[in-house]
């Protein structure tokens, strides 16, 4: 593990958003290397927690907190930063808030700004959710983002994606043990069911086709792999009621809504397109060329409406999306090199 801060926590008093306001929001972060270093940001992803962000930061792993300044920030709703879990009536369990990418950027700003004192963002990078925040920050701040790196990601979450997600919502908020989000102990069914219905699209089929799933020796079956990764991933460590508020806030990514009222509107071609084009900050985008969700034929969309030098470098791997997550030693290479080479230019 890197050497880093503790968990920090900032307070943001009355804080608005996208689904109402909450009395006393708060942001967790960790902060790695000297401030007086360019500055990078490195949000988390789905199931993602502040002290997992540790596989891309090391003195010898893509992120070097010897020349760089980096700060892990925890999305709302990951359990860490203001979730259902660790709110207080009335606002806690399933009456907390929807939450959209524009205010968990905004949280990020205020960190940023308000208790770090940085100027300036050298690079936000961010695999999956976080490659989505990566796209949204020079956004939201154009002025305050050199570049980005958006790895597993898009700039805004297509209709095969929200399709995607419905399977595993469904399958926990329907559970026998959910109770609406009402429940008093841990649903069990339904965290199963969650984890069972998602696991399938984490990676590609080469990758089960080649017996991925025994994890080198570590699972002694496929039923093994479900019930150990998949339901003991979630199970004791994430709040149902959490899993589905930050779930929604993927489903309706959109760097179009920036700015606007709307939380969930119809696809906007024309408005995606200026939006993308409108980007100052250079990227570095990096899909998987067996992604299910994230998939390449989506980065090149959004590649072809940017005008400022971004460029598009696939990784070419059977592990899926889960090869942009730390899952493969040699995806971790890959990643590393391409980051290095892309900060340095």
């Amino acid at each position: 593990m890197s050497a880093g801060s503790n968990v920090q926590i900032y307070h943001h008093g009355r804080f608005r958003l996208a689904g109402g306001v909450l009395p006393d929001a708060f942001t967790a972060y960790r902060t790695y290397g000297d401030p007086v270093n360019p500055c990078i940001v490195f949000p988390t992803c789905y199931g993602g927690r502040l002290d997992s962000q540790d596989y891309m930061i090391g003195p010898d792993k893509a992120l070097d907190p010897t020349k760089y300044y980096i700060v892990t920030v925890a999305l709302f709703s990951n359990g860490e930063s203001s979730s259902p879990s660790n709110t207080p009536a009335p606002y806690n369990g399933p009456y907390f808030p929807a939450v959209s990418y524009e205010d968990n950027i905004l949280a990020q700003y205020a960190v940023l700004t308000k208790v770090l004192n940085v100027k300036k963002v050298f690079c936000v990078i961010g695999f999956s959710m976080g490659g989505q925040q990566a796209y949204y920050w020079p956004v939201v701040y154009p002025d305050f983002v050199d570049k980005f790196v958006s790895i597993c990601g898009s700039a805004r979450t297509s209709m095969h994606n929200k399709c995607f997600l419905e399977g595993p919502k469904a399958a926990l908020v329907n559970s026998k043990d959910f109770d609406n989000g009402y429940y008093t102990r841990e649903p069990q069914f339904g965290i199963r069911a969650f984890g069972r219905a998602y696991s399938a699209w984490a990676y590609g089929q080469t990758w089960f086709r080649q017996h991925g799933y025994l994890l080198g020796g570590e699972c002694s079956s496929l039923e093994d792999f479900l019930r150990v990764g998949w339901e003991g991933g979630f199970l004791g460590t994430w709040d149902a009621n959490d899993l589905v508020t930050l779930l929604h806030t993927w489903q309706y990514g959109d760097v179009t809504l920036v700015g606007k009222s709307e939380f969930n509107a119809a696809h906007d071609d024309d408005g995606f397109a200026s939006t993308l084009g409108a980007i100052n900050a250079r990227g570095l985008i990096m899909p998987c060329k067996t992604d299910l969700y994230f998939p390449p034929e989506d980065s090149e969309i959004e590649m072809s409406h940017m005008k400022n030098g971004s460029k598009l470098v696939v990784i070419d791997s059977v592990w899926g999306h889960m090869a942009g997550g730390g899952a493969c030693p040699e995806d971790d290479a890959f990643i590393k090199e391409q980051v290095q080479l892309f900060l340095s230019e």
